[in-house]
């Protein structure tokens, strides 16, 4: 469903808002049970993945790529600068979407995992992706966070 928003004021896009500051990002994200994926690419493999969408913010002009991924889903559309001024910065993959956050597995379930990775108050979100990334490539079965570790999503 579309809706056409005007203001990044609007509170139909809460969960976008305060993009700027990653601190109160991350504690949002986590209170409000959800993550942003930015782009198409990173939208798509969230919905592989099995993450549901929430919404979706774009602009008229990336729309069309995304129409075969929303489905039901509700897509707020909004002009290049209410986008810039929501984000704090341009968005150059032209979409960000509020996916739900899925419960985590059972600590039981990670422990009989055959190869399972530990990754203790690592901060850095690059190096925290590009763990997880050389991880999948290398065939690890499960990967464990500490409380302080980076948000993979």
């Amino acid at each position: 469903m579309l809706e056409y928003v005007t203001s990044a004021d609007d509170p139909r896009l809460d969960d976008y808002t305060r993009l700027r500051d990653m601190e109160l990002r991350k504690s949002l994200e986590a209170e409000r049970g959800l993550f942003l994926a930015e782009g198409e690419k990173v939208i798509r493999r969230s919905i592989g993945a099995g993450y549901p969408i929430r919404s979706v913010l774009t602009t008229e002009r990336r729309l069309t790529p995304l129409a075969d991924l929303l489905g039901d889903a509700t897509v707020y559309v909004v002009s290049e600068e209410v986008m810039s001024g929501i984000a704090g910065f341009q968005v150059h993959r032209g979409a960000l979407a509020s996916m739900a956050r899925l419960p985590l597995p059972p600590l039981e379930h990670l422990l009989g995992l055959s190869r399972l990775l530990v990754l203790e108050d690592l901060v850095d979100h690059g190096n925290v992706g590009a763990i997880f990334r050389s991880a999948a490539a290398l065939g690890v079965d499960g990967v464990l966070l500490s409380p302080r570790c980076a948000d993979p999503l």
